[in-house]
C-alpha cells in the first residue's frame, strides 16, 4: 500500500532529477520551444519540495493535490498548467484514502492523463507529454518499472514526429528530428515512481 510518505518521496525524487536534468531539457527545447523547460521546471518542483517539508500532507491525494497547485503558481508557459493540472487531477481521484494501491494509483493518474489531454487538446502522435504519459499509465497495471520503460521508449519516439501541438507546432516540418522536452520530462515524473517504490522497499528491509 501507498502512503503520503510515498507520494512525497515521489515528488521530491522528482525535484532532484528535474534539478540533474535541467540544462538537458531546455537543451531539448532549444530548437523548438522557449529555451525554458528545464528551467520552469526546476522552479516549479523546487517549490514543490521545499513545501512538502515544510507542510506535509498527510493523504496520498491532498500531497499531489498541493504538488499541483504550486506548479500551476510557480511554473511558466503552458507547462505549470498542464503539470498542475496532471497531479491535481490525479490527487482529486484519489479521494481522502489514507493508502492506496497501485491499482487505484493506475486509475488515478489516467484520470489526470485524461485531464491534460483535454485541457491542452493533445493526442498521442502530436510530439507532446502525452506521447510518454499515455504509454506509462497503459504498462502501470503491469508494474513501475514497465510504465518507466514506456515512457522512456515514448519519449525517444517523439523524435521523427511533426509537432501538432504547442510551441513546437509553429514551426512545421523543422519540429521533426527532436525529442520533445515534455515527453521528456514527463519520463522523469514516471521514473521517479520506480526510485520511490525502491526507496520503500529499503525502507522496510
Amino acid at each position: 500500500m501507498l502512503d503520503a510518505d510515498f507520494f512525497r518521496r515521489w515528488m521530491t525524487i522528482t525535484a532532484a532529477s528535474v534539478d540533474r536534468e535541467a540544462e538537458r531539457l531546455t537543451a531539448l527545447d532549444s530548437p523548438i520551444g522557449d529555451a525554458d523547460h528545464g528551467s520552469n521546471l526546476q522552479r516549479g518542483f523546487r517549490a514543490v519540495r521545499d513545501t512538502l517539508e515544510k507542510e506535509p500532507p498527510t493523504t496520498p491525494g491532498a500531497v499531489l493535490v498541493q504538488a499541483g497547485r504550486l506548479l500551476i503558481s510557480t511554473v511558466g508557459g503552458a507547462s505549470g498548467p498542464l503539470y498542475g493540472t496532471l497531479l491535481r487531477r490525479t490527487g482529486k481521484a484519489l479521494g481522502e484514502a489514507v493508502e492506496v494501491d497501485e491499482r487505484q494509483l493506475a486509475e488515478a493518474l489516467r484520470a489526470g492523463v485524461d485531464a491534460v489531454r483535454q485541457l491542452g487538446g493533445a493526442a498521442p502522435g502530436d510530439k507532446t507529454m502525452i506521447d510518454a504519459l499515455v504509454p506509462a499509465v497503459d504498462a502501470l497495471g503491469d508494474s513501475f518499472a514497465a510504465a518507466r520503460d514506456a515512457a522512456e521508449e515514448g519519449a525517444v519516439a517523439t523524435t521523427p514526429l511533426l509537432a501538432r501541438k504547442g510551441r513546437a507546432s509553429y514551426l512545421g516540418e523543422r519540429s521533426i528530428g527532436h525529442q520533445d522536452p515534455g515527453a521528456t520530462s514527463s519520463a522523469l515524473l514516471i521514473a521517479g515512481l520506480v526510485a520511490a517504490a525502491a526507496d520503500t522497499e529499503a525502507g522496510d528491509e
